[in-house]
């Protein structure tokens, strides 16, 4: 039924039938918040919707859900009634036929979910005899119709020119129509109206939301292009005419900050040769001349600020002593003389009034003391300034700014003396004067350079073999000493398992447990001394000399030994942020002053460091 909807032309103009019962037909629409569009002096909607140029769909592409302005609620239609009084609907009287209306004890015609933009109704249950002519009598006054597509099966399409008037059409959905007075089956059938899914409605609702999306993306575009900022002026290319403006243009403070803009451009570009030098020189002079301007704008404003500090100041004290009055009032009227004759509710604002205002008093205060402090210090600072160390500071600091203006000064004379010292060899270069012995000397200035960074570079090559070359023999030692170590480690482990083998199955008691600890880290603290006097690494800094002092004078008073933990509890008191594990290191370092003994078996075992240097001393 859609597909032959897209071939018919749209119908602008408004089709008005007349009426026989046109108060009937008002009662009925009225009853849906409608007034029939072809009676005379009556409005279909209020005026709010009957306003020209009125779009009844939005772009759902833009973020907006269409609207339909018969929709309750919209401010386009009035409220509907409540649901708990029905909707009384009357007999509708037209010209050629009468429609009943459905028992109101019946549930609602059911209908199916709306198309987005539906213009087109289906209209089902018609009598046989109808004819389009009929149907057009009735359906016309929901709105102007632009096509009807009526099929032999006594059910049709209706399209109408906007959607609002779909809902109108679906109000007579349920209606008993009966042609004319005949009481034929043929001439009366219950009417069905629904909506209908037609290909030419969503293909307009399409073109009105892209169209829409089209007018959202220009107007975004053009607020962009309304809000971005102005881009900045070209700038000139280099020339000795734009070259002579810019100068003057630096000596104006006015155009200064546009004129630097365009000096810094053409440095950065590359505008600097020998023959520019000297007039780039004398722009830069000229920026240099407006550091002295801007120091004393400075000063300028700096002062303005001193100023503005001392009358924010003075009018912060008129406050204060306008409330300290206040406060006073407020504490006159608490007093018993003046108090009594105050009611209860008068008492109450008074003493919130009070506490209010000797709040704001105390942060008043608190400020113009923060204040005066902030000058006392100052003035100290300036006081002190006074010392014989700070007047040597601050001739040593004039004679360094004194020094650093004659640096400056030499520089730029240095500067001028290139700039003509360049000018003069342009010269020569132009005359053709001295050109191969100047290109000579250059190449034989670029051999000399070349060849001592060549020279340079061989040197650093063997600085850093030999440093490839004690890191190679170091790595090879440490490789030793670990698999000497690991051997080692595996035979204490197997002589130590089989002689608690032996002790267990003899019946031994902790005591030769113990031998064996102690044989075991002798052998151990041996192999140790071996490594280390292989390694010999020394003392790093004077940290662990103070360590390795602070630990034999602890160890030294107790001649039994001490665990790591106690070691390491007694060195936090000193210093916080030493760590156990650094300690341990440190005393692994030196075996003929620091031994290891294990006493204790299973549970009890402990591991215990004593001071060995006396004993020590005689092995070396």
């Amino acid at each position: 039924a859609a597909d032959g909807l897209g071939s018919i032309a749209i119908d602008t103009t408004q089709l008005n039938m007349s009426v026989t019962d046109p108060t009937a037909w008002a009662t009925a629409m009225n009853n849906l918040g409608m007034v029939p569009v072809g009676l005379a002096g009556q409005q279909l909607v209020t005026d709010s919707i009957c306003v020209p140029g009125f779009d009844p769909s939005l772009s759902m592409m833009t973020g907006i859900t269409p609207i339909n302005p018969m929709i309750p609620g919209m401010g386009l239609v009035p409220p509907p009634p409540p649901t708990d009084v029905p909707v009384v609907k009357e007999i509708i009287h037209c010209k050629s036929c009468t429609l009943f209306p459905p028992n109101p004890n019946l549930p609602p015609p059911s209908t199916r979910e709306r198309p987005p933009g539906c213009k087109t109704v289906f209209v089902g249950g018609l009598p046989e005899n109808a004819t389009e002519e009929i149907i057009q009598e009735v359906f016309e006054q929901c709105g102007d119709i632009t096509a009807i597509r009526k099929s032999k099966k006594n059910f049709c399409h209706i399209r109408f020119a906007e959607e609002f008037m779909v809902d109108k059409a679906i109000y007579l959905s349920g209606y008993r129509m009966r042609l004319g007075s005949s009481t034929d089956k043929k001439d009366s059938g219950r009417l069905h109206v629904d909506f209908a899914q037609a290909r030419d409605d969503f293909y307009e609702w399409e073109c009105k939301q892209r169209m829409l999306a089209r007018e959202e993306r220009h107007r975004r575009k053009m607020e962009e292009d309304r809000l971005r900022p102005p881009s900045p002026p070209a700038i000139m290319h280099y020339s000795e005419h734009e070259a002579a403006l810019l100068a003057e243009k630096l000596k104006d403070d006015s155009k200064f900050s546009e004129a630097i803009t365009v000096l810094l451009t053409w440095i950065e570009r590359g505008e600097v040769n020998r023959r520019s030098a000297n007039q780039f020189y004398s722009m830069v002079q000229s920026a240099n001349s407006h550091v002295r301007r801007l120091m004393n704008e400075k000063a300028a404003h700096e002062q303005e600020m001193e100023q503005a500090k001392e009358s924010f100041k003075n009018a912060l004290t008129g406050i204060l002593t306008q409330f300290e009055q206040i406060v006073a009032v407020f504490n006159a009227s608490t007093r018993q003389k003046a108090w009594d004759h105050f009611s209860k509710a008068q008492r109450k604002n008074i003493d919130i009034w009070r506490k209010h205002s000797e709040e704001l008093r105390n942060a008043h205060s608190e400020q113009l003391m923060g204040i005066r402090r902030e000058e006392e210090m100052e003035m100290s600072d300036d006081d002190s300034g006074d010392n014989p160390s700070k007047k040597l500071r601050a001739d040593d600091s004039a004679l360094a700014a004194q020094a650093y203006a004659l640096k400056e000064e030499n520089d730029s004379l240095r500067w001028q003396l290139d700039a003509y010292r360049n000018e003069v060899e342009l010269l020569k270069q132009e005359k053709g004067q001295l050109f191969r012995t100047e290109e000579s000397l250059t190449k034989d200035q670029q051999l000399q350079f070349l060849q001592q960074t060549m020279q340079g570079m061989q040197q650093q090559l063997l600085s850093i073999q030999e440093e490839l070359n004690n890191k190679k023999s170091e790595l090879e030692q440490a490789k030793e000493e670990q698999t000497h170590t690991q051997a080692m480690l595996k035979v204490l482990q197997e002589q130590l398992k089989s002689a608690k083998e032996l002790a267990e199955i003899n019946g031994h008691d902790e005591s030769q447990a113990n031998e064996i600890n102690v044989l075991t880290v002798a052998l151990v603290n041996q192999d140790r001394e071996k490594n280390s006097e292989k390694r010999s690494p020394g003392l790093k800094s004077e940290k662990e000399a103070l360590l390795i002092g602070i630990i034999s004078t602890f160890l030294h008073v107790h001649p039994f030994g001490a665990n790591i933990e106690y070691l390491w509890s007694y060195m936090q008191q000193l210093d916080s942020r030493i760590s156990a594990n650094e300690i341990e290191m440190l005393l692994m370092r030196l075996p003929r002053m620091f031994k290891q003994e294990f006493t204790g078996v299973g549970a009890t075992l402990e591991k215990r460091w004593k001071f060995c240097a006396f004993e020590g001393i005689k092995t070396i």
